[in-house]
């Protein structure tokens, strides 16, 4: 049997549409698909992450989460997204590395847990 992830779903506060937007769209720069007109009354907006990947974003009331339960996206130029994330009033931490896999988290504006990374290899081999 084989899996692949299809979407990941996070909560954002309600009335945060255009925070939502600007976060996700304009500075991540995944680009918005619209939700099924069958789920419309949960105010879900959808995002791409990749040809078969996607984000969706629901209305929830905010909830004291200590958890450090998160999703991690790939990207090209993690230095360049850690300087669009900083530039943009959020701030970038580091972790414990991984071989392999230069990384960092970020808090979106609704405080669920991005990593960001690039894959340069094998990190069992790396160990």
């Amino acid at each position: 049997m084989n899996f692949r992830l299809q979407h990941v779903s996070i909560p954002r506060p309600p009335g945060s549409e255009a925070q939502t937007r600007f976060f996700y769209g304009d500075l991540l720069g995944l680009s918005e698909i619209p939700a099924p007109n069958s789920i419309s009354e949960l105010e879900v907006i959808w995002f791409r992450i990749s040809e078969d990947a996607e984000l969706h974003c629901f209305r929830e009331e905010p909830q004291d989460d200590p958890s450090i339960r998160h999703f991690c996206l790939v990207v090209d130029d993690l230095a360049g997204m850690r300087g669009k994330l900083s530039a943009a009033g959020f701030s970038p931490y580091d972790v414990e590395p991984i071989p392999g896999r230069p990384r960092f988290f970020c808090r979106d504006p609704f405080g669920n847990i991005i990593e960001f990374t690039t894959i340069e290899g094998d990190y069992l081999a790396m160990q």
